[in-house]
């Protein structure tokens, strides 16, 4: 018997389908599970990263940079035309080997945007026609100037304009972190919110049928109408109806979630209510002096303020073109390689290359104009911006300083409205009121239990808005931060 018992017992183990994880979460724990698990959250680093990395790159052109050239080897067998001591022309065979190799230490000069350069060469050459000969020469050092005398300095402008950009990726992600936890906290009560009327409606159904029980054996003994037994009737079937919509909306919005958080297909997760939102209050002022010094929009209207700027410059260096070259340094030349670096002779070059357009038909000038029309129009939009953007954190204080009271409200009238049904519950069953009246006083108390829920929601939702626009900790009073050295070492 034991042996049947335990081999049926594997069989139904083994057949059964497993069962889904079964969990209950909290509202801190859905936004924590969110920032570390969430495809959103990952997005954000990815983003920051890519930031990092540019901002480092610009770093990288700052500093000296080592470069090594070489051809090894260069062959030609070529004919070339040679002009004669006559003024007669003659073709002139090529047959040689070349090759060679640079050394070369390149420095931008910030304060001009020239570069400086360090080198080194060699330089073989052999003949390969009868007979054949060798031929080296070597420039031990040289010192090398290029300078753009008239045209804008790139360096000093990437200089302003590179870590605004790299404090605005920072902020950007910071934000983008706070709007992972608005994600959630949508999600969140959705599913609380489904969940909380999923046991409304069974509580429903259960009453329902309850009355409608006890409204047959009235009718039966003639204290009831016919109409009233029917409505009852009828407000058993809706409710059987309303329940399972509530069940699918539940089912719907569990996926949401459980996909939000990366978590098991099959996870099934119980949302617990949060306690009373916080009594807190928040001055504008304090607010707006916080978003300007952390929100992402003060770093992104200083850049692309900074790059209207850095156009009309570009604009404006265009217009002429001088570049100064200027080359010293030492070379020598031997047969043999042992003798190259003897016998050294100076080396100078100095070029000044002028570019200067005659007639343009004024294409450099109405390239000068646009841009300066285009700073002035970028500046209107910054303003307009910055405007709108503190009318709408204005707006936001104030609802969500308004928010503690409207969930005040909102229980309260959770409270009566749950008392006043069971009072008509009471009253309904002694035959003082009417199926309508009945009625009535059920879908306040739902509208009132799920209003409780969604003012709560409104209050969570706006308060991780504030920290998203500020990068600010209202109920620490600290400054959001994170560790972007361990966010970029992954």
């Amino acid at each position: 018997m034991n042996r049947f018992y335990i081999l049926t017992l594997s069989i139904m183990l083994a057949v059964m389908p497993a069962l889904s994880e079964k969990r209950s979460i909290t509202l801190d724990e859905t936004i924590l599970m969110a920032r570390s698990r969430s495809v959103d959250a990952q997005v954000a680093v990815n983003a920051f990263r890519s930031a990092y990395w540019s901002y480092r790159t610009y770093r990288a052109e700052l500093l000296p940079e080592v470069n090594f050239n070489a051809k090894v080897p260069s062959y030609a067998k070529s004919y070339s035309a040679y002009q004669l001591d006559n003024g007669s022309y003659t073709f002139v065979r090529n047959n040689y080997l070349n090759m060679n190799g640079q050394l070369s230490i390149d420095q931008s000069i910030w304060l001009t945007g020239g570069t400086l350069s360090l080198n080194t060469s060699l330089d073989f050459m052999r003949t390969l026609d009868s007979p054949a000969t060798n031929r080296y020469m070597s420039i031990p050092v040289a010192l090398t100037l290029s300078q753009p005398i008239f045209a804008v300095n790139n360096v000093k402008w990437k200089r302003k304009i590179e870590p605004v950009r790299y404090e605005e990726a920072k902020a950007d992600f910071m934000e983008a972190t706070e709007k992972v936890a608005m994600t959630a906290i949508n999600y969140y009560f959705n599913l609380l919110y489904s969940t909380e009327n999923v046991e409304i409606e069974k509580q429903n159904v259960e009453n329902a049928s309850k009355l409608y029980e006890v409204a047959q054996a009235k009718r039966k003994m003639g204290q009831i109408s016919e109409n009233d037994l029917l409505q009852l009737e009828l407000n058993k079937i809706q409710a059987e109806a309303k329940l399972t919509d509530a069940l699918s909306n539940r089912q719907s919005n569990m996926f949401q979630l459980v996909a939000f958080l990366d978590l098991p297909e099959d996870t099934e997760l119980i949302p617990e209510m949060p306690l009373h939102a916080p009594d807190m209050s928040i001055d504008y002022n304090s607010v707006l002096e916080r978003a300007l010094e952390n929100n992402s929009l003060s770093k992104n209207l200083r850049r692309r303020q900074l790059e209207a700027d850095y156009a009309v410059a570009t604009a404006k260096g265009n217009m002429r073109q001088v570049t100064l070259y200027a080359q010293i340094g030492f070379t020598g030349t031997d047969n043999t390689l042992r003798s190259v670096y003897d016998r050294l002779k100076d080396n100078q070059v100095v070029e000044i290359g002028v570019k200067i357009p005659i007639l343009d038909w004024g294409k450099r000038r109405g390239q000068v104009k646009v841009a300066e029309s285009n700073r002035e129009l970028t500046k209107a939009r910054l303003r307009q911006e910055a405007l709108t953007f503190n009318q709408d954190l204005f707006v936001l204080v104030e609802r969500f300083n308004n928010q503690r009271q409207q969930v005040n409200i909102a229980e309260k009238a959770d409270t009566i409205a749950n008392r006043r049904y069971h009072t008509n519950y009471e009253t309904f069953m002694i035959g003082k009121i009417s199926t309508l009246d009945l009625n009535d006083s059920n879908t306040a108390k739902d509208q009132a239990r799920l209003k409780v829920i969604n003012e709560l929601f409104n209050f969570w939702y706006y308060y991780y808005q504030l920290r998203s626009l500020t990068l600010w900790d209202f109920m620490k009073g600290t400054s959001i931060d994170a560790d972007f050295d361990k966010i970029v070492k992954g």
